[in-house]
């Protein structure tokens, strides 16, 4: 063979090598356009589906403490699962501070950040519950701004399963449902006789006509509009049943969850009060070391 014809045969070969490769880089495209558009189609109808569902409002009082900040994470990266929620944390103090805010953004939940404390009158009354007036100013703030919906108070140190969540949104008056590891019965719940709701199993029942805790309920946003004077009253271990009562609500109104009330989706874990940090346990020794730092920032 001639060296012309061997070129010839290596550049034909060349050419085929490519058109295959060419060929095969066009069916790899192809495969990934319409990978690209399945997925493309799939995020669409799930962010149409997101759309679809009614919102829900999450009310979270909260307060300057040791374990502030793990109780806070923990229920932010419960929060971050639900889709569709509005997240309003309400901090018990003058302003609001910078390591609950930051703590708001890296959530990267929809959220409101507001503060609110007591009136002086108020400071010193031991009759007054826990909170009060961090749920009065969310409840301000949602009477403004959201016309429809589900209203949840999440306290900060309680515990939540995700389905809490998703049954809560199809409340069309008020939906109620157990609380665990709570008061000297270990348990809260509605009763249930032919799905309806006949009365509560609580430790304090203290003529309330709705013995339920403040975990254990949740109420559509049209109901809170539809009273416009309701709200949170003062006195402890009153706040729930005085504010349902507000609502013009009656034990018929009530829909039971959490499949009919034989299941716990919430419970009181209250965080073990740990030592507080200070920097007097930094040794002299390592006070050009990360622990500095480390305590400043846990200390803000």
């Amino acid at each position: 063979m001639s060296r012309f014809s061997f070129t010839k045969v290596i550049a034909m070969t060349l050419v085929v090598a490519e058109s295959l490769y060419l060929l095969m880089a066009l069916k790899r495209l192809a495969l990934l356009e319409d990978t690209y558009h399945t997925l493309t189609l799939h995020q669409n109808e799930q962010n149409q589906k997101t759309i679809t569902l009614p919102p829900l409002y999450v009310i979270t009082p909260t307060y300057r403490r040791n374990t502030q900040l793990a109780d806070m994470t923990r229920l932010s990266q419960t929060l971050m699962h639900v889709p569709n929620l509005h997240w309003i944390v309400v901090e018990d103090a003058e302003k609001k501070s910078d390591v609950v805010r930051e703590l708001l953004e890296r959530s990267g939940l929809p959220f409101t950040h507001l503060c609110a404390t007591a009136p002086e009158e108020y400071k010193r009354d031991k009759m007054m519950g826990r909170g009060v007036f961090n749920r009065r100013e969310g409840l301000r703030w949602l009477r403004e701004n959201g016309k429809e919906g589900v209203l949840y108070f999440a306290d900060d140190d309680n515990s939540y399963d995700l389905r809490l969540f998703e049954q809560i949104r199809t409340t069309k008056k008020a939906s109620v449902f157990p609380v665990g590891m709570i008061l000297s019965l270990g348990i809260s719940s509605p009763i249930i006789r032919d799905g309806k709701v006949v009365g509560f199993h609580d430790a304090f029942q203290a003529g309330r006509k709705f013995a339920v805790d403040m975990a254990g309920f949740a109420v559509n946003v049209r109901v809170l509009h539809a009273s416009p004077q309701a709200t949170i009253p003062i006195r402890v271990s009153y706040l729930e049943d005085g504010f349902l009562r507000q609502l013009r609500l009656e034990l018929e109104d009530l829909e039971p969850l959490a499949s009919g009330c034989t299941e716990v989706l919430v419970w009181h874990t209250k965080t073990y009060k740990p030592a507080t940090p200070n920097l007097q346990h930094v040794e002299h020794a390592y006070l050009d070391t990360n622990l500095v730092e480390l305590y400043r920032n846990v200390l803000r």
